[in-house]
């Protein structure tokens, strides 16, 4: 990927509330990793994902979004008549996980993760669910404007989104090497 707006991948994470839970349903685009599309909902509804779609196609400013795909588990949100229809209405690109593995939505989960450990782990739980949704749009105004990324070049997602080209990655791969095991010799 060289740009914004070629692949988007999508998500839904419980955030856990004094007495119940709710869920914040999350378009990031993989290019940047800014958050363009987002609501936080007492449910699991597919409306209130396509809430968060229909924010990311506003974001993009375009509404004939041909070349984007948009890549998320196998949800009954997502394979929704609705929400297909959403992303056919805007010639995007559908992509899905085969199995039910995070590691196949690796973008999407690690957003869910910073946003629980940075921010939510270290607070209190919310009263409920409008207290919830303000710290939330505190939280991702935060995440994209001000929070740079390694695999952004320590770029934040904002700046990220601005840019085009390839952005260099400032983490190190980690080689695991396999210890020999050594066996005593019986002399």
């Amino acid at each position: 990927m060289n740009g914004i707006n070629q692949l988007w991948v999508s998500d839904i994470t419980y955030i856990e509330l004094q007495d119940s839970v709710c869920y914040l349903h999350i378009v990031t685009d993989a290019y940047s990793h800014k958050i363009v599309g987002w609501e936080l909902a007492p449910g699991l509804h597919s409306a209130y994902t396509i809430q968060a779609l229909k924010m990311a196609i506003s974001d993009s400013g375009k509404e004939d979004l041909s070349g984007l795909i948009h890549h998320s588990d196998r949800g009954v949100q997502y394979c929704c008549d609705a929400y297909v229809k959403c992303l056919n209405d805007h010639h995007i690109t559908i992509s899905m996980t085969e199995d039910y593995k995070p590691t196949d939505n690796g973008i999407a989960e690690r957003v869910n993760g910073i946003i629980k450990d940075e921010w939510l782990r270290n607070m209190n739980k919310f009263t409920d669910i409008e207290e919830a949704r303000s710290e939330m749009e505190r939280i991702i105004t935060f995440y994209n404007d001000r929070r740079p990324h390694m695999s952004n070049d320590m770029l934040t997602p904002n700046e990220a989104h601005a840019g085009y080209g390839e952005l260099k990655k400032r983490w190190k791969k980690k080689n695991y090497k396999r210890k020999e095991e050594v066996l005593p010799i019986n002399t």
